[in-house]
C-alpha cells in the first residue's frame, strides 16, 4: 500500500496519524508511506524523527483576530495546493489521509481534484474548521466520538474511535517505584498537557498542600518550564512532582482518577482504559471545543468538570474526594467510562482504508 498521511500543529493530530502508520506497518510492512506536514511545527521534528518520510510545506492557519491578515493566508493555501499535488502526481499513492491540522485542507482538496481516494480524521466532539471544509472533499470521514457524527455527510461518516486508544491498552503499566509511589496506595496524576498551564499551575501552588493526610497519593506533571519553581516548594510525603511523562501511557496504565484538559487523544485514553476523570478543559482552544468534549463524557455520567476559572482547593478536592471516596459512585464512571471506548479503532481504520485501496 502506497499511503500519503497529513496531519500537524498539535499532539492531538500528530498521534493519531502515528498510530495509524504504525497499524498499517504492521499488517503490510511493505506500505511505503509519505508524512506531508507544515514546516515550522512539532510534526516537522517529531515525525522524522521515527525514520517517517517527511515533507514540509508552508502553510498559515487563519487568523481569527484580523481578518485583513488572512490575504496571505489564501495565497499561502494556493501555493499548498499546487506544491501538495506536486508531491501526490511523484509519490502516486494508493490513498490519502488527513488527520487533522490546517495543512491537511490542500492536501486533501489537492488529491480530491487528482481523483485519488481520500479520508479524513475528527478528534474531537466539534469538528475544525479544516475538517468541515473537508467534508465534501474526503470519501470516507472517520470521527472519534458519536456526537460529532451529526456534523458530516451521513452517507460517509464513520464512528470509529480515536487511534491512540489501542495503543494505550498495548502500553504495560509502570512500576510505581519509578516515581517514588506506593504499591497498595489508589493514584491521581493530574497533568496539563505536555507543557503545563501558567494559569492552573498558579492555582496548584495553594491547592497541593491540601492533599496532606489523604489517603491517596498524587503525581502531578509540572511541564518543563514550571518544574524548577514547584521544587522549591514544600508539600507532602504523598504529593510527587515531575516536569513531563515519556511514558505517559504506562502511566496511565495504573491511576485511579485523572484531573487533565480534555484533548482528544486524552479522551480516548481515558475512555479505554475506564479512568474517572475530573476535566479542567483549555478554555483557549477553538470553538470551546475541550469543554465539548468533556461534555460528552460528563453527560453520560463518566466524569465531572471544572472550568479553569472555577478551580480552586475546595472545588477539586471535593471532586477527587467524591469519587475516591465512594465505591459505588467510582465503578459507576469507570463502567459509564467505558462505553465510549473504541478498543480496536487503528484496527477499524486500517479496515476501512484497505476497503478503499481495494475499491470496495
Amino acid at each position: 500500500m502506497r499511503v500519503i498521511v497529513s496531519a500537524g500543529g498539535t499532539g492531538g493530530h500528530i498521534c493519531p496519524a502515528l498510530a495509524i502508520i504504525d497499524k498499517i506497518m504492521e499488517h503490510e510492512p511493505d506500505s511505503e508511506v509519505l508524512y506531508i506536514g507544515t514546516l515550522d511545527r512539532m510534526e516537522a521534528t517529531m515525525v522524522p524523527a521515527k525514520g517517517i518520510n517527511y515533507v514540509g510545506i508552508e502553510m498559515k492557519g487563519l487568523n481569527r483576530k484580523n481578518p485583513f491578515k488572512n490575504i496571505s493566508v489564501i495565497n499561502s493555501y494556493r501555493k499548498a495546493v499546487k506544491k501538495a499535488k506536486k508531491v501526490i502526481k511523484d509519490f502516486k499513492p494508493d490513498v490519502v489521509l488527513g488527520i487533522g491540522g490546517y495543512i491537511t485542507a490542500p492536501v486533501i482538496i489537492a488529491a480530491h481534484s487528482l481523483g485519488v481516494k481520500t479520508f479524513i480524521h475528527e478528534q474531537n466532539a466539534i469538528p475544525g474548521l479544516s475538517n468541515k471544509i473537508l467534508n465534501r472533499y474526503a470519501d470516507v470521514v472517520a470521527v472519534s466520538l458519536p456526537d460529532s457524527l451529526r456534523y458530516f455527510n451521513k452517507k460517509k461518516a464513520i464512528y470509529t474511535g480515536n487511534p491512540t486508544s489501542e495503543e494505550v491498552l498495548m502500553a504495560k503499566p509502570v512500576l510505581k517505584s519509578k516515581y517514588g509511589l506506593s504499591k497498595n496506595k489508589k493514584l491521581v496524576l493530574i497533568v496539563m498537557g505536555s507543557l503545563g498551564s501558567m494559569i492552573v499551575n498558579k492555582k496548584m501552588r495553594d491547592i497541593l498542600p491540601s492533599f496532606e493526610g489523604k489517603e491517596y497519593e498524587v503525581l502531578f506533571v509540572t511541564g518543563n518550564s514550571y518544574y524548577e519553581e514547584y521544587k522549591k516548594l514544600k508539600l507532602p510525603n504523598n504529593v510527587k512532582l515531575v516536569s513531563y511523562l515519556d511514558d505517559m501511557r504506562n502511566v496511565e496504565r495504573v491511576v485511579d482518577v485523572m484531573v487533565s484538559r480534555a484533548g482528544a487523544s486524552t479522551i480516548a485514553e481515558i475512555t479505554a482504559l475506564g479512568i474517572p476523570t475530573v476535566f479542567i478543559p483549555s478554555p483557549y482552544v477553538t470553538h470551546n471545543h475541550q469543554y465539548k468534549n468533556a461534555l460528552v463524557l460528563k453527560n453520560i455520567g463518566a466524569s465531572s468538570i471544572i472550568e479553569e476559572k472555577d478551580l480552586e482547593t475546595t472545588v477539586l478536592l471535593k471532586e477527587i474526594d467524591d469519587i475516591i471516596g465512594n465505591e459505588k459512585k467510582y465503578n459507576s464512571m469507570k463502567k459509564n467510562c467505558q462505553k465510549l471506548a473504541v478498543k480496536d479503532s487503528s484496527t477499524k481504520i486500517y479496515e476501512i482504508i484497505k476497503k478503499q485501496v481495494e475499491g470496495d
